[in-house]
């Protein structure tokens, strides 16, 4: 087997394709998060906390040349929201997926040989 048909075999299971979808619509679905968190969510909070905009938070640590080097923990924290969001729509949405899923009809076990010759024997009797 070449390597190019290997590869073509690799490239069309359903989970590469599968996988290739959710990444797609992973990267469209950032920006809407991004803007959700950002303008709608976050301006709120920090009015409840005091005007507090997480975005600016940041840590200030000196160093010897007088420059100081900023931690921001703010930004880290918008990146915790929309990661929290992301996860919490994405659960949504595969829940309704599945709910909209119909389970699989088990098929009935075919019966025992013996129950066929009853029936068989039945049906003999009410003919006569």
């Amino acid at each position: 087997m070449s390597i190019l048909s290997e590869f073509k075999e690799f490239a069309m299971r359903g989970n590469v394709i599968d996988l290739a979808v959710g990444v797609i619509i992973g990267a469209a679905f950032s920006p809407i998060v991004t803007t959700l968190v950002e303008n709608i969510i976050m301006p709120p909070i920090g009015y409840i906390l005091a005007g507090i905009d997480f975005s600016a938070l940041a840590i200030t640590l000196p160093t010897p040349t007088g420059d100081g080097v900023l931690i921001k923990y703010g930004l880290f924290l918008n990146a915790v929201l929309k990661f929290l969001i992301t996860a919490a729509a994405i659960f949504l949405l595969i829940r309704a997926i599945n709910k909209f899923k119909k389970p699989a009809a088990a098929e009935a076990p075919p019966p025992p040989p013996s129950e066929i010759y009853l029936r068989e024997i039945r049906d003999a009797l009410v003919k006569k």
